[in-house]
């Protein structure tokens, strides 16, 4: 009798393995959620100046220059446009994430123009 519930376990376990070698994500789908893709936007200083001054002064300061968030006057000296984007998109750190707070092509405008802050 416990051979037969040992073997019924056996098998129950080893179908589940098959179902999640199946159903599991792989390294391509994990890696592409995790770093999003910058929509091709041309840059609108104005509206990304407008988005920085609702969302971004209040931990990075008026001019940029750094509160509870970094400084961020020169960063695209060391971040990409995509880097930027990202971050903003998914957070980092203390950083939240804006993407449920603002559309893709308004995070792509404000990497954007921060990339060119240098």
């Amino acid at each position: 009798m416990q051979k037969w519930i040992m073997s019924g376990l056996l098998g129950v376990a080893f179908i589940m393995a098959i179902v999640l070698i199946f159903t599991l994500p792989g390294k391509e789908e994990v890696a592409k959620e995790a770093k999003p893709t910058m929509p091709e936007i041309t840059l609108n200083a104005d509206q990304a100046d407008a988005i920085i001054k609702a969302n971004c002064i209040s931990c990075h300061g008026d001019q940029l220059q750094g509160q509870v968030g970094p400084n961020l006057q020169k960063i695209g000296a060391t971040l990409s446009a995509d880097q930027l984007y990202g971050i903003i998109k998914k957070g980092k750190g203390q950083m939240p994430t804006f993407q449920d707070r603002l559309k893709d092509e308004e995070i792509a405008n404000v990497a954007l123009w921060l990339a060119e802050q240098k």
